[in-house]
């Protein structure tokens, strides 16, 4: 297993529950529903993407190999871009922040990084070794 890759994903797990908690309670009282929903989404693919970090892990035991490496690398980096991006544009309306709202076009290369990972899983569990 990858010890790495379980343990961004322990404390990316942690922070969807914190994070998911401080939505429920906290944000959908003083952002409109559209703004929660965007929040509430960044969680959720975060999430996602948490237990995938953690099949990797596992995967990696039997599939040694450098792309199931970096199948990890790009969701820990496609999370930061693609969720990170959102909780940047719910902070920036939660401050009604103004300038800083084209942060929104780091969201699809977050996703592209998401997207990569799974098709180096397919990759590396299906190389010839």
């Amino acid at each position: 297993m990858n010890k790495n890759f379980l343990t961004v994903g322990a404390i990316s797990g942690c922070l969807c529950v914190i994070l998911g908690a401080f939505a429920a309670h906290k944000l959908k009282d003083v952002l409109p529903a559209d703004a929660v929903s965007v929040f509430d989404t960044a969680v959720r693919y975060q999430f996602y993407h948490t237990v995938a970090l953690f099949i990797v892990a596992v995967l990696y035991e039997k599939f040694p190999n450098k792309l199931m490496k970096w199948a990890g690398n790009c969701f820990i980096i496609g999370v930061i871009l693609f969720s990170g991006s959102l909780y940047g544009l719910t902070i920036l309306r939660l401050t009604d922040t103004t300038g800083f709202d084209k942060i929104g076009v780091i969201t699809p290369f977050g996703g592209t990084f998401l997207i990569a990972g799974w098709l180096l899983i397919f990759l590396g569990v299906n190389k010839k070794t």
